[in-house]
């Protein structure tokens, strides 16, 4: 992708072009962002420097170059991990594996998939297995349709350019106009649900855990056998999430 038209600030567009250097490359010396910016050295190490002043770069340990920055790091980490994180959702974990009855857990969007952050497992002899650290397509889930509802219609045609959706079992959305479509369903409605679309058998709820932006927020999800999850179960169980998701402590500030 490339900047174009009357409006563009070339200090600006060469500053954000640097930083997506440090998407594929571990450290960059200061002739080596000049040359993948096309750009002098002096402007390289102008840009460089004023992504250090403001955390988004460090220099390595060398000395001669220059690595991600913390602000950056802390960008590309998904929401839902590390300690403080955890500590927060614990509570809300256990309250809602208590209300439900059911395996319940947390997922945060990364791009177009979601992964799974925590999560209390069901103590039904017959329940669905937490498996932390799961990865999945955002459409296939309740917990990624949540999230993806809570964006703009063109923010979620920017992750999802082309009509075709992937299939991951036969009750999967496989068009981005029917995702588009079910997205304004679950605004209206307020929770998300997923029947068999990810895993077959196992049916789905969601409910939006507190976060000021796209980058923070959580879904928070029971998943039970389908033959535990009829509509008015599931309008309950939905209710019961939004309780737990009420008790989530503020985060603390940056």
């Amino acid at each position: 992708m490339t900047a174009t038209g009357d409006y563009t600030i070339a200090s600006l567009d060469t500053g954000l072009r640097a930083m997506r250097l440090f998407l594929t490359h571990d450290t960059l010396t200061v002739s080596e962002a000049a040359g993948h910016l096309r750009v002098g050295r002096s402007t390289a190490h102008r840009v460089l420097s004023t992504l250090e002043s403001r955390g988004f770069a460090i220099r390595d340990t060398s000395g001669r170059g220059y690595a991600a920055g913390p602000e950056l790091v802390r960008l590309g980490r998904p929401a839902g991990f590390g300690r403080a994180a955890r500590d927060r959702l614990g509570p809300v974990l256990e309250d809602a594996a208590g209300r439900t009855g059911e395996t319940v857990w947390s997922v945060a969007l990364i791009g177009d998939q979601v992964i799974v952050t925590d999560g209390r497992e069901s103590p039904h002899p017959v329940r669905v297995a937490l498996e932390l650290g799961r990865t999945g397509p955002a459409h296939a889930g309740s917990g990624g349709l949540l999230l993806l509802s809570r964006m703009t219609a063109d923010q979620v045609c920017a992750l999802y350019p082309d009509e075709g959706l992937e299939a991951v079992t036969p009750a999967t959305l496989t068009s981005r106009t029917a995702l588009l479509d079910e997205l304004a369903v679950i605004r209206r409605r307020g929770y998300a649900v997923s029947r068999g679309a990810s895993v077959p058998g196992m049916t789905t709820v969601a409910v939006a855990l507190a976060g000021s932006s796209w980058r923070d927020r959580l879904a928070l999800v029971a998943a039970a056998p389908a033959d535990r999850s009829g509509d008015a179960v599931l309008a309950e169980r939905a209710e019961r999430l939004r309780e737990s998701a009420a008790l989530l402590a503020p985060a603390p500030p940056p």
